[in-house]
């Protein structure tokens, strides 16, 4: 099988397979402490960050929502915390996957 076509599938699956959860309540990330990133994500970058530090968990959770697993999105992301800390995460974000999250956690506006 080509290249290509493996990719196409592998892009068509992870379109049906959806990275984020079903609902905002389902994300049951810490209010506080010092939470460390599983290398998949922040191998060889920081892999430490301090959810009480606003600039820090904004970091933090920008980096799951584009390159986390739903399990990792899960487990290290509140849900309050992100609500609160959407309008600056946002702007962060591609345009589409900011809209994603908007539509599919009810995000928005």
């Amino acid at each position: 099988m080509p290249l290509a076509e493996l990719l196409t599938g592998r892009f068509r699956l992870a379109a049906r397979l959806p990275r984020l959860p079903s609902q905002l309540d389902d994300l049951h990330g810490p209010v506080r402490g010092v939470i460390n990133l599983p290398r998949h994500l922040s191998w060889p970058g920081v892999r430490e960050y301090d959810v009480a530090d606003e600039d820090t968990r904004r970091s933090m959770y920008g980096l799951l929502l584009t390159q986390g697993q739903r399990s990792d999105i899960v487990r290290y992301v509140n849900g309050a915390l992100l609500r609160q800390d959407w309008p600056v995460i946002k702007r962060s974000l591609s345009p589409r996957l900011a809209l994603r999250c908007e539509r599919h956690l009810a995000l928005g506006p």
